[in-house]
């Protein structure tokens, strides 16, 4: 056994709240590790959507404890995927989920997986009624063992961590005057988060068109939602530190007809208001 590591773990799935599975699961982890602490990262990932789960899990990653990260995003459980445990930055992380891609763009932003297991030792799994639910039968119980101190190498086979299988996210860029990116996420408020850094676009203006499709629209860098004038659309830095589309007070998802994967390019043009020449009316006597 080595030594009892954090308490804490961080636990994302696309489980929902409807149904009893993310009570089941934190209970299989109570029942082994009472000393516990389970922090709801998300459940609201949309069902099998391993990218979302994955930009979910990155733009988390640098503000949670150090600690057991859990994450449960397996359209393919019970099938040809492992189950795995990955050792990030000498163990001041551990994340335990599908080696399906979605652990690696938050392991990323985190520092480096320094080795990693695959989840095949039944001493540390629940016995099982079926194969389709993993996150109770098996990661959870390896969640919490974790917690413990129980070593990585006590829960399965080693794997090389060049073997696990990548998270898969677009890459945006400029090509001369013309930011080509994807929206990343829709939030809950109809902010669009593009896959642009604002370094990307900082050299090409305020003032932009934005084309997606058949939707075209002037948008302007703010700072903040509050500086964005009524009615007109909006590019701030947002949380993560990337480019969002925004409205102040209003979804610009709706607005725009946009959503998740959708391709957005951003042409810099001249901003008519700055060259609008103010015009005083003076009452004839």
């Amino acid at each position: 056994m080595a030594s009892r590591r954090n308490p804490t773990i961080s636990f994302l799935s696309d489980y929902g709240i409807k149904d009893e599975f993310v009570g089941v699961v934190k209970s299989v982890i109570h029942s082994l590790a009472p000393d516990s602490k389970v922090i709801d990262i998300s459940h609201d990932i949309k069902a099998h959507d391993i990218r979302a789960g994955g930009l979910t899990l990155a733009r988390s990653a640098q503000y949670l404890d150090k600690g057991i990260v859990l994450a449960v995003v397996d359209p393919g459980v019970g099938g040809s995927r492992k189950g795995v445990a990955v050792e990030v930055n000498g163990g001041d992380y551990v994340f335990v989920g599908p080696d399906n891609g979605l652990l690696p763009p938050a392991i990323a932003m985190l520092g480096e997986s320094t080795r990693a297991v695959e989840l095949n030792n039944p001493d540390f799994h629940l016995p099982a009624l079926s194969s389709t639910f993993a996150g109770r039968d098996i990661f959870a119980p390896v969640a919490a063992h974790l917690t413990l101190g129980v070593s990585l190498d006590e829960l399965g086979s080693p794997v090389p961590v060049y073997s696990l299988q990548p998270g898969i996210l677009p890459v945006g860029g400029v090509t001369g005057e013309v930011a080509s990116g994807e929206v990343l996420w829709q939030d809950r408020f109809g902010n669009l988060q593009l896959n642009l850094s604002p370094e990307d676009i900082q050299d090409l203006g305020d003032t932009f068109m934005l084309r997606s499709g058949e939707t075209s629209r002037r948008v302007v860098k703010v700072e903040t939602f509050e500086a964005i004038p009524s009615s007109e659309i909006g590019l701030i830095t947002d949380s993560s530190g990337l480019v969002s589309i925004a409205m102040f007070g209003r979804s610009a998802a709706e607005e725009l007809s946009l959503f998740e994967g959708q391709q957005v390019e951003l042409t810099p043009v001249e901003d008519e208001r700055r060259n609008a020449i103010p015009v005083t009316l003076r009452k004839e006597r």
